[in-house]
């Protein structure tokens, strides 16, 4: 049976794709602000507003009542860390709207804060799945894994339309197929 934590892993296989296709944009230097604008609700409604809406709301919580600290450790940090991604995700959205308004020169502020995420994500994902999740799995039940994949699951049906989390996907492997495929 799948646990919480290989259920957050789960979605991180599908954020650092996303996380790639990014890369990629800023290394090709790509003026595609539909692609990357694509990128940037992506991470808003799949990365932050489902997956981190799912530890922030759910998997923390429950963390904490088993004697993590909210104060120092892992917890404090990752809650940090998805902050500092939305401030980035924030810089994202201004700069394209001043591309948008005739401003060039803010392509380059837009990749400085793409590839702040990028950095930022990375890093964030392999501490939370190489430590937090580790010390979570030694800390949970069974039935406390369970009750986090109900609480998951019903997040999802009260949150997001039928279909909705596939269509996320779907867009992250849209944006694969434009970014990741080899030229010919």
């Amino acid at each position: 049976m799948e646990t919480a934590t290989e259920n957050l892993e789960n979605d991180h296989v599908y954020i650092l794709r996303l996380i790639g296709v990014m890369e990629k944009m800023v290394l090709t230097v790509s003026t595609e602000l539909k692609h990357i604008e694509l990128a940037v609700s992506l991470i808003r409604n799949y990365a932050d507003g489902f997956h981190h809406g799912k530890e922030e709301n759910i998997f923390f919580p429950l963390l904490v009542k088993k004697g993590f600290s909210n104060e120092n450790g892992p917890i404090p940090i990752m809650i940090h860390d998805h902050a500092e991604g939305r401030n980035y995700v924030k810089g994202m959205v201004v700069e394209i709207e001043n591309i948008k308004q005739g401003d060039a020169s803010s392509l380059t502020l837009l990749y400085e804060y793409m590839q702040g995420y990028i950095d930022l994500l990375k890093a964030h994902i392999n501490k939370e799945n190489k430590v937090l999740f580790r010390m979570a799995d030694k800390a949970l039940s069974q039935d406390e894994h369970e009750g986090l994949l109900k609480d998951f699951a019903a997040l999802e049906k009260s949150k997001y339309s039928k279909g909705q989390l596939d269509r996320f996907i779907t867009g992250i492997e849209g944006l694969e197929a434009i970014y990741m495929t080899p030229n010919p």
